[in-house]
Parts: C-alpha cells; structure tokens; sequence
C-alpha cells in the first residue's frame, strides 16, 4: 500500500470521526450551552483522557511501535507475537492499579485540574461523579492503543482509524436519548454524558478484538503473578518501559500544559473550559485529517526504514509528509484566522448555545489558527525521532516550549482572556516544530529534496488568493443572523467551503504545482 493510498484511508475515516465528533458537540452545545455543568463535564472528561494520552495515544504508542516494528523486520511474527503477549499482560496490571487508584483520588484529581470550579459547588461535586464514572475509560482506550500499534505495523489501518467513530455515537445517543430519560427519573441530565464516554470506550475496544484475531495476533494475557513475572522478564518489555520513561516525560509536558490551561480557564468567566473545549474539537478536525493520519501511516514506516537502516527511504519519506503538511495545513490555518466565525455560527449556534457563546469561541479558535500548522507539522517531524528509539530529544525540546507557553500565557492572558490560552498553545507549537526540524537537519537524518524554495512560493501564491476570499466570504453575510434557516446557512457554509477548496488548489495548478507528485509516494 502506498503512503498517499495508506494516508487516504486513514483520513477519510478521520473524517468521518470528525464529523459524528461535529454532531456530538453541536448536539451537547444546543443541550446543555455553556455553563458550570458542562464545564465539570469538560473537565471530568479531560480527566481519563489526560491519562489515556499518557498510557495510550502518547508514551505508550511512542515506546511500543518501534519496539514492536524493529522486533518485526529482525526477528520474525513468531516472536514479536510473544512480545504482544508479554507487553499486554504487563500493561493489563498497570491499567488495574491506576483506574483503582483514579477512582479513588477522583476529588483531588478534579481540584488539581480545575479548583475554580469551586465557584461553582454543584458544578464540583458533579465533576467528581463524572470523573469515577469515566476514570475507567483510560484501560479500555489504552488497550485500543495497543492493538492499534499492532494493527497499522501490520498495515493493517482501517479498523483503528474507524473505531473512535463509535465513542462519538455512543455520546450522541447519551446526549439524545440519555439525557432526557435520566431529567424524568431525578437525575442530572448531563451525568447521561459519562455513561455515553464509558459506553464508547467498550465499543472501541470490542472491534478491535476480531480484527487482531484474524492475523493471530490476539494477546494472551496473564492474569497470574508468575505471568507478569515472565512477562516484565522479557528484554522487550523492559526496552518498551525504558523508552516509556523519557516518553512519559514528554507527553506529560503537554498534559501539564493542558491542566495549566484548564486552570486558568477555571478562574475566567463562567463558559470558559467549554468555549475552549468546542474551539478544540474544531482545531482538531484538520490536526487529525491530515496531522494524525500521516503519523499514524509514517511512525511504523519510518521506525522499519531505521531498522532496516534505509536512510534514502527514511528521508524521503519525511520529505513527503512535511510537503503534504505545509500544502494542506498553511490553508487550514488560514481558514481558522479569517472564517472562523461562520465555521462556529454554522456548527454550535442552536438551542442553548448563544450568540455571545459563538463571538467567545470564535475568538478561542481563531488562536489555534495561528499555530495550527506547528501542531500538525509536530506530528510528522516527531515520529522522526521516535523511529530511531530517541524519545529524550523532543522531550528536552517539549519541557522548553512549555516554559516558553506559560510565560506566553502571564503576559496575554490580562489581555485576550481565554483566547489567550489556544493562542499561546499555538505559537508554543510553532516554536517545537521548528525546533525538531532543525534537530533533523543537523543530525543529518532528514535532507531536504530538491525544489522546496518554488513549492513554498507556489503555496503562498495560492494562499494569498484564497484569503481575500475568505475574508469576503465572512464578511458578506449575517451568519449568526440566519440561524433560524439553518438548511440555507449550511449550505452557504458549504459552497464557500468548496469555492474556498476550488480556488486554492486551482490557484496552487496554475501556479505550477502538480498535485499527483503526492499520489505517487
């Protein structure tokens, strides 16, 4: 499979994650608004997904991929099959040790990410019941990461690319159907959310099962003392724990980063956790397409051309993901800076989501289009140095940019509120990317091929023609003004969507870029 078909496959399921994702915030938007009870939602969901980007998507994902692809192309299936074994069994009992101690500390966790919701008494103690009832989802997640490392070292990218698709359906039928049954018996509808969260957590892992059965590649899992003793004994495991170290380090950066965030939002107005949640789920809609699908495509691609020692491959292989980073992400972001408001109107603004709550998000979301392509050009450059087994080098670049982040964040908070938060996050994002790729280049690791010079010419050409369009586009209707035909204000949001689409890629052609060169890697 080539990497533009793989990559594809990735992001067309992304996108349809994205899309139910849309319909899941619209839908608990115009349900619930903005107030106390959805920011304690926010924060008990952050909560078990701060932790499952610890034990999963993040340290977890970094160490065991490369271990798990350098077992694959040197030794054989038969023994990265006891690898999977070994590795599994040992993350089982760390998963049952830290859900118990999470439910427990549920209190301190939530005054720990949030203590301004203190203000808020009922708004704390709902918090605290969300966060037990969700804590759990961190062990079903995180061995939906394990079996999706598996999965895409296989090639295998469909079923993991597809399977978050289900948390959001579950959290929709949650939202639709739960809520309102739950406000009959007594119940505070938005507690229905948690166990939509829990709901699509076993969903996610159960379609993962059948599919790693049928490569036989289905872990077998020790529950015994003599098991995890055997498996912590393996030199696999313990490299996988070794990496994890540094790895935990790093993707704790970022999670410190985030709990800073939700802290300081915490202390602003009322509405502001959930006026920054739902600018996120809108910047993470292009971070995935393309940020997340072509790291999940390269990282074991480029972890077998480092085994393999293949350095021409390794190289071009970056090559082509930071070209289709900077060809796809540079109109994103511009799209963030000069349409976000009628991307929020569009989306969020129906029921109980005012139009205060669209001027406060769009504010918050235009902030991430000013970083936006730091935070996707990360998720290429990163897997660079990950594929090699060297985790200390983004993390020593990680714990800077935060530093830099939060002193970002003393100086511009007094002055744009929470929209300060995505903004300082987003220069921050900036600042590591073009870090990591200097790192790169002066290890050698990365060489740049022939023609960068007229290709970022070409994309500013186009670029510049498709902002003056966006900027007519948002300036040439009442958006929030149309809310009551809601048909006709989606599909002016799409035809200017797909003018926006025409004119760039069109402008891109004419300038010379020949867009095929992508299809052929």
């Amino acid at each position: 499979m080539s990497l533009f078909k793989a990559a594809s496959t990735v992001s067309l399921l992304t996108l349809v994650s994205r899309i139910s994702g849309l319909v899941r915030e619209l839908l608990i938007a115009s349900t619930f608004g903005a107030s106390a009870l959805t920011d304690a939602f926010n924060v008990a969901f952050r909560i078990p997904n701060l932790f499952r980007r610890l034990f999963a998507e993040g340290a977890f994902s970094q160490a065991f991929v490369p271990v798990l692809a350098a077992a694959k192309a040197q030794e054989g299936e038969a023994a990265t099959r006891v690898l999977i074994g070994h590795v599994a069994t040992v993350l089982v009992w760390v998963l049952l040790l830290t859900c118990v101690l999470g439910v427990l500390a549920a209190p301190l966790l939530v005054w720990a990410m949030a203590s301004g919701l203190k203000q808020s008494p009922h708004g704390f103690e709902a918090a605290v019941v969300m966060t037990r009832w969700m804590f759990p989802y961190i062990a079903f997640m995180s061995l939906v990461a394990l079996a999706a490392g598996v999965l895409n070292t296989w090639k295998r990218f469909a079923v993991p690319a597809a399977t978050p698709v289900l948390l959001n359906l579950a959290m929709i039928a949650a939202a639709w159907l739960g809520a309102p049954w739950f406000k009959t018996m007594g119940v505070e509808p938005i507690y229905a959310l948690g166990l939509g969260v829990m709901a699509g957590g076993m969903l996610q892992l159960g379609v993962q099962i059948p599919a790693l059965r049928r490569l036989g590649l289905l872990p077998a899992i020790g529950l015994s003392g003599q098991a995890l003793r055997a498996a912590w004994a393996d030199p696999h495991t313990q490299r996988v724990a070794k990496l994890m170290g540094p790895a935990l380090l790093g993707v704790s950066v970022a999670q410190v980063s985030l709990l800073i965030n939700t802290q300081i939002a915490s202390h602003l107005a009322p509405g502001s956790v959930s006026w920054l949640s739902y600018a996120d789920r809108l910047m993470e809609f292009p971070t995935a397409l393309l940020g997340v699908a072509l790291g999940v495509v390269l990282m074991p691609q480029l972890a077998a051309a480092k085994a393999s020692n293949d350095v021409a491959r390794y190289s071009a292989m970056l090559d082509w993901g930071l070209r289709l980073v900077v060809l796809l992400a540079v109109p994103c972001a511009l799209a963030l800076l000069t349409f976000a408001k009628p991307l929020v109107a569009v989306l969020y603004h129906y029921g109980a989501f005012s139009e205060h709550d669209v001027q406060q998000t769009t504010v918050a979301l235009m902030g991430w289009g000013v970083g936006l392509l730091g935070v996707i050009a990360i998720k290429v450059l990163a897997p660079g140095y990950y594929a090699s087994q060297d985790i200390r080098t983004p993390v020593r670049i990680a714990v800077v940019v935060l530093v830099i982040t939060q002193l970002l964040n003393i100086g511009l908070v007094p002055l744009f509120q929470h929209a300060a938060l995505s903004l300082s996050i987003g220069i921050g994002a900036l600042i590591n990317a073009l870090w990591l790729l200097l790192g790169l280049l002066k290890r050698g690791s990365y060489k740049p091929a022939p023609g960068w010079g007229l290709f970022v010419l070409q994309v500013l050409a186009a670029s510049a023609l498709l902002t003056v369009f966006l900027m007519w586009a948002a300036g040439a209707f009442q958006w929030t003004q149309l809310q009551a035909q809601a048909w006709m204000r989606i599909g002016l949001l799409a035809l200017m969507l797909v003018g926006a689409g025409v004119i760039y890629f069109g402008a891109a052609w004419a300038a010379g870029l020949r867009l095929m060169q992508f299809v052929r890697r």
